[in-house]
């Protein structure tokens, strides 16, 4: 936003030193963009009358103009303006002038013709960011004189600040006056008013049937209006704000609102005699100012000519263009409002119609500043009105959605223990005086009522933070907070990275995907979309789904890799999925997907149990619950009860089909969220135990429909605290054994700690083993 250092130092006695007051500004925290000076007289550039003008045949787009700067000597210059005419006084740029721009003037010529000069626009002369051509001085103009001293135009600085969205009283210049007044400690003056005369009562009728929507409309009676041009230095001042200059009604609303925060609307009275707000209907129209018809939605909140039930503007937002001010005008209703910030704020992004008044409602205005604005309006006004009376008795109508003051109280303590400053309720008191805060001292509190403009403070530590600014960021130093406990990894992050070098240590290699997916890339890789989150505004529509598994994007590396002849991949990753929860919040978890080109079941397996021993953790491994998009005999899922904590396998081969790879793809799939989160009692020292160790082989022959990890279990049951280690060593099909079965071979040893154990012993522990693997469903193969 910009603001201007002359009308700063009309509302309040702050410095003229620019650099003074731009480091104020960054040290309430209203940073400083940029800084331009303007109005500063340009050496070489003078007054001068053209005398006559030419077209030469051969150049249609500029035109000779013969001039005259007071000295008595015709200079000859190109222009390619068309607004001015003999007679005329315009500025003139000599040869050798430096323009702000920083070009510098010389002779050029067109046709072989030298141009002695460069004549002038307001843009040209940084006085203005608009221009229509030459600027023309007034025809009285004295010759060979600066254009700034003919203009009266005086030095000026501009600011542009970065504004943030919690100080919505800053997009006027009152509020940043107000700011300055209070660290230079300066009175704070205020806009000029002289309202003149006043009229009797002419009250408006006001309805107002959106009563969320609108908490506040006010209309002022004004009358003795003649809609003219605005005097020479209100134009200037709106240029230099970034506002074209249009007549003095319009001109005067736009300036009360850059100065104050207060949007304002003109009507012609004659036209709209009262008023309805009101929602737009189905289907309704209408022709904003900027010439362009507009289909309304429901949403849209409407200013109507009640007499008519016609819309005269969408509010807060841009007026209707058959409702504007003509050069027929006499009398005026200035309408003020608050509208609620939200539909102001959609309705402005439905119509593409961010305008300077809809920046400023959807941050918020002060509902209590009409009055202040009615009078600034007035008083702008009258420089080109001298009849102009306004009528009293504002007409205003309030609902219950209108905002108004509240009160806390601030503490002392708190303001210690945010800020770590001591400051008492007084200083407090102090601090937030100035700046329009009503603070009261109340034993160790200060009860604070909080102005109707700054919507922005809403509970304690928003107080807080004005106290901080007024004090000063840079007295406040920095400290580091104290501890007793020392900066370490958490037992989370210390078994991650433990899992991290594992899986170097194997020889994998980490990859990173992206975490959205294309829609049907889980239905390529075998799974399901039902309970995937879709992002409503993708940058791309490839990527508009999060993912559910880290198995997508290794398998799309893995074919890449595969299709440019790289067979050895083995990748891993580590990311979190983001399936749906029962809150709209993702059910987010980190995952661990480890995948490995041309490798089977096994490579998983080795893996998993490299894993398992370096995180101290384990899972049963069950082969009855088969992962969707994993090989449906050789995958099976790491379960603890019924708790899924992974799986292991390949992928299906339906799926590897689908996606052209050629050979098997080993997987591995664990829940770090809960693995990691685990922390292992610690490993107790056990003596060695130097007692004779005995083997045992025993071969089962099982049906194929029943698991071996089940006779696994129940041989390591059945042989209790004397089994060291149980491994199967050989999986047999064929003759000696039945069609839809297999053979099984276990290899066990057997040690006691405290003895050597008997052929006895040694027997029955084999007769237990061979019970409990019948109960599991096998036999023992003779």
């Amino acid at each position: 936003m910009k603001v201007l250092l002359s009308v700063l130092r009309e509302l309040a006695a702050i410095p003229s030193d620019p650099e003074k007051v731009a480091l104020a500004l960054n040290n309430l925290g209203l940073a400083v963009d940029g800084m331009d000076e303007v109005g500063t007289p340009i050496p070489g550039v003078i007054s001068a009358r053209i005398l006559r003008t030419e077209k030469h045949p051969d150049a249609d787009k500029v035109t000779r103009c013969f001039v005259d700067a007071g000295d008595g000597q015709e200079r000859h210059v190109w222009c390619g303006a068309n607004n001015m005419g003999p007679g005329d006084v315009v500025p003139l740029a000599t040869i050798g002038t430096r323009m702000p721009d920083g070009r510098e003037i010389s002779q050029r010529g067109i046709l072989g013709i030298d141009s002695e000069g460069m004549l002038c626009s307001d843009i040209e002369l940084g006085i203005s960011e608009f221009a229509e051509g030459l600027l023309i001085l007034p025809a009285d103009a004295p010759l060979g004189v600066s254009p700034f001293e003919i203009l009266g135009i005086e030095h000026d600085v501009v600011f542009d600040l970065d504004l943030t969205r919690n100080r919505p009283d800053c997009w006027g210049h009152l509020g940043i006056a107000r700011d300055l007044a209070a660290y230079f400690a300066v009175p704070f003056r205020g806009p000029r008013i002289d309202v003149g005369k006043l009229g009797k009562p002419r009250p408006v009728p006001i309805t107002i049937e959106a009563e969320d929507e609108c908490g506040l409309f006010t209309v002022a009676s004004v009358s003795g209006v003649q809609v003219g041009p605005s005097p020479d230095w209100m134009a200037r001042r709106l240029s230099l704000l970034g506002m074209r200059a249009i007549n003095n009604v319009v001109d005067a609303s736009n300036l009360v609102m850059l100065e104050l925060n207060q949007p304002t609307h003109a009507y012609d009275s004659d036209v709209v005699t009262s008023f309805l707000i009101r929602t737009a209907r189905e289907g309704e129209k209408i022709t904003t100012l900027d010439e362009q018809e507009r289909a309304l939605h429901v949403d849209d909140v409407l200013i109507c000519n009640a007499a008519t039930d016609q819309g005269v503007g969408i509010a807060g937002v841009m007026g209707d263009l058959h409702s504007e001010i003509t050069s027929t005008t006499t009398s005026l209703s200035l309408e003020t409002a608050w509208f609620s910030p939200d539909p102001i704020r959609f309705a402005a992004q439905r119509h593409g119609l961010r305008s300077e008044a809809s920046v400023r409602f959807e941050r918020g205005v002060d509902p209590n500043g009409y009055e202040l604005a009615v009078q600034r309006f007035v008083t702008l006004l009258r420089e080109t009105c001298p009849d102009l009376v306004l009528h009293q008795e504002i007409s205003v109508e309030r609902t219950h959605s209108c905002p108004t003051s509240s009160s806390l109280a601030v503490r002392s303590s708190e303001v210690l223990r945010v800020l770590g400053i001591s400051l008492t309720p007084q200083q407090i008191a102090d601090l937030l005086n100035p700046i329009g805060y009503e603070s009261v001292v109340v034993g160790d509190d200060v009860s604070v009522v909080i102005p109707t403009w700054r919507p922005d403070s809403e509970e304690e530590v928003d107080i807080i933070e004005e106290v901080a600014r007024h004090y000063g960021y840079d007295k406040i130093g920095k400290s580091l907070p104290k501890s007793s406990v020392h900066g370490r990894l958490s037992n989370y992050q210390a078994r991650r990275r433990l899992l991290r070098r594992v899986l170097v240590g194997m020889g994998l290699d980490e990859a990173m995907p992206s975490p959205f997916l294309a829609p049907g890339d889980l239905v390529r890789i075998g799974l399901t979309e039902d309970d995937v989150l879709r992002i409503a505004n993708p940058l791309v529509a490839e990527e508009s789904v999060l993912r559910t598994s880290l198995r997508a994007g290794l398998l799309r590396a893995i074919q890449y890799n595969l299709s440019h002849r790289a067979p050895q991949i083995a990748l891993w990753e580590i990311g979190h999925i983001y399936p749906r929860g029962e809150n709209p919040l993702p059910n987010e978890t980190e995952q661990l997907c480890v995948l490995v080109a041309n490798a089977g079941v096994e490579s998983a397996v080795e893996q998993w149990n490299m894993i398992a021993d370096a995180l101290e953790v384990g899972a049963q491994l069950d082969q009855k619950r088969i992962p969707n998009g994993l090989h449906p005999t050789r995958s099976a899922t790491l379960a603890r009860g019924k708790k899924v904590v992974g799986v292991v396998g390949e992928i299906d081969p339906v799926v590897t089909a689908r996606l052209g790879i050629e050979g098997r793809i080993s997987c591995l799939e664990l829940d770090l969220t809960t693995l990691l989160n685990e922390n292992p009692k610690p490993l107790q020292a056990r003596d060695v135990n130097k007692n004779p160790s005995s083997d045992l082989d025993l071969a089962f022959v099982t049906p194929d429909d029943v698991p071996a990890q089940d006779i696994h279990r129940a041989i390591k049951q059945a042989a209790g605290k004397h089994l060291v280690f149980c491994e199967l060593f050989d999986v047999y099909r064929g003759p000696g054994v039945d069609a839809g079965h297999r053979s099984l071979a276990f290899r066990l040893r057997l040690q006691d700690s405290h003895a050597t154990l008997t052929d006895s012993a040694i027997a029955q522990i084999q007769e237990q083993c061979i019970a409990a693997a019948k109960k599991a469903g096998a036999e023992l193969r003779s």
